[in-house]
C-alpha cells in the first residue's frame, strides 16, 4: 500500500469548522470516542480545523441587533440547552457567542485555531488530505461544516459599478450608526433583510426596502422551534411518499419583536425591487427614481466550500450532491465521496441544519457515519 505523506498528521476524523455544526459533530464524536473505550474498542482520533481566532464561528460577524429566531430554550445544541437570557426578546448575537465558546470549554473540544483549510485532496492511500495553512492531516473521514459566510451573494444589478454611494452586504453590516441621517436601500426579501430595515429605519433619512416579490410574514406565533418541527415533518412526510409543505408554505420573515414593531408602527413597508442602481440613486420600473446615499445587500450567502474543489464533486445548482448514509435519514454523504460529510449547510444536508437547533441530528448521523467507515477500514486493515 502507498504509504501517505510524510508530514501529514494521521486521524480517523477531521472536521473543517468549528462554528455551531463543527462543535455538534465534536459532541458526538467525542461521545463515540468515549462509548469505544467504555467497550474496549480501539479510541477514535479526531481534530476540529477553525479558521476563526476565537469560538463562536461566524455569529461574531453579525450585527449586534441580530436576534435568534426563538427563545434560548429552543436554541440548543446537543448536550447542553443554551442557558436563558434575561432580554425580553430572543438572544442577541452575542449570548450566541457566549454559548458557543462556553460549549466548546464545556467539553473541553479539541479545536485547532486560527487553521485555515485550503484544499481537500484524495491521497493514494484511500485516505482524504486536508491541506492547511499550519500542516497537513491525513484523515479517513472528512466532515466540511464550514458555513456560508465567507461566501455573500450580490445579484447582479444594473447600474451597480456606476453607484457612487456605498455597498456593503449584511455579512459586513455591524449596525445603523454610519447610515444616520442618510438615504438607504435594503435589498432583499427574507429574515436579515428584514431585521436590517428595522434596525435601520429610526436613524436613517429615508428607507426604501425593495425585494424582487412582496415577503410573507410568518404568523407572529411562530418561531424557529415551529420551522424546525415543520421541517422535520417535511423530511418524514417525503420519505414516506406523502404531499410536502415544507418551510417555505410557512412565509418568508419570521415576525421577531423589532421586526414586528417596525411592521406595525413604524411603517415599515417593503416596494418592488429596483430595476437599475443609477449613480447617485435607484431606478424603479415604473420609471420613477430615488436618491440613495447606500445599498445594504441582504441577499444571502453561498456555502464555503472552495476547500473541495480538487475532489470534482457531482454537483446541481452550485453544491454537491448529497445523499443519507446506510441506516441514516439525514442527507450528510457527498454522491461518490463516501469519505465526505457536509453538515450545516442547509436543508439540502438535513432539515433547518443551518441552524442551532437543527444541526443536532444530521451532525448525529454524520458522525455514526464516520464511525461506521472507521470501523469498515479496521476490520479490512485486519483481514490483508
Amino acid at each position: 500500500m502507498t504509504q501517505r505523506h510524510r508530514s501529514a498528521v494521521p486521524v480517523d476524523v477531521c472536521v473543517v469548522g468549528a462554528g455551531q455544526a463543527g462543535l455538534a459533530a465534536g459532541f458526538y464524536l467525542q461521545r463515540a470516542d468515549r462509548e469505544r473505550r467504555r467497550r474496549g474498542a480501539r479510541p477514535l482520533t479526531w481534530v476540529l480545523l477553525d479558521a476563526h481566532d476565537e469560538p463562536g464561528g461566524s455569529w461574531p460577524d453579525t450585527w449586534p441587533s441580530l436576534r435568534l429566531f426563538s427563545p434560548a430554550a429552543y436554541s440548543s445544541l446537543p448536550g447542553w440547552p443554551m442557558p436563558r437570557w434575561s432580554g425580553e426578546d430572543n438572544p442577541p448575537a452575542a449570548h450566541v457567542v457566549a454559548y458557543l465558546r462556553d460549549y466548546e470549554q464545556r467539553y473541553g473540544l479539541d479545536v485547532r485555531r486560527p487553521v485555515r483549510v485550503r484544499e481537500v485532496h484524495r491521497a493514494p492511500d484511500d485516505r482524504l488530505e486536508v491541506r492547511t495553512d499550519h500542516g497537513d492531516w491525513s484523515a479517513r473521514v472528512v466532515v466540511s461544516a464550514t458555513g456560508t459566510q465567507e461566501r455573500p451573494f450580490v445579484p447582479a444589478v444594473a447600474g451597480a459599478d456606476e453607484f457612487e454611494g456605498v455597498q456593503l452586504h449584511t455579512g459586513s453590516y455591524r449596525g445603523p450608526a454610519p447610515f444616520a441621517g442618510r438615504r438607504v436601500l435594503v435589498v432583499g426579501g427574507a429574515n436579515s433583510a428584514a431585521q436590517v430595515a428595522a434596525d435601520l429605519l429610526p436613524v436613517v433619512e429615508r428607507l426604501h426596502w425593495a425585494a424582487r416579490r412582496p415577503p410573507r410574514y410568518l404568523p407572529d406565533h411562530v418561531d424557529g422551534r415551529v420551522l424546525f418541527e415543520t421541517a422535520t415533518q417535511a423530511v418524514r412526510d417525503r420519505a414516506a411518499g406523502r404531499p410536502s409543505r415544507g418551510v417555505a408554505s410557512l412565509g418568508d420573515v419570521v415576525a421577531v419583536p423589532a421586526v414586528r414593531e417596525a411592521r406595525d408602527h413604524g411603517g415599515l413597508r417593503a416596494v418592488p425591487m429596483v430595476e437599475r442602481l443609477t449613480r447617485s440613486g435607484a431606478r424603479w420600473p415604473d420609471g420613477h427614481e430615488e436618491p440613495l446615499d447606500a445599498v445594504v445587500w441582504a441577499t444571502g450567502f453561498r456555502p464555503a466550500l472552495r476547500h473541495l474543489r480538487p475532489l470534482g464533486l457531482d454537483s446541481a445548482k452550485g453544491r454537491p450532491l448529497t445523499e443519507a448514509p446506510e441506516g441514516a435519514v439525514m442527507p450528510v454523504r457527498a454522491v461518490g465521496e463516501p469519505r465526505l460529510l457536509l453538515l450545516g449547510y442547509g436543508d439540502w444536508c438535513g432539515p433547518a441544519s443551518a441552524t442551532l437547533v437543527g444541526v443536532g441530528r444530521p451532525a448525529r448521523e454524520a458522525v455514526a457515519a464516520a464511525e461506521a467507515l472507521v470501523d469498515r477500514d479496521e476490520a479490512a486493515s485486519g483481514q490483508d
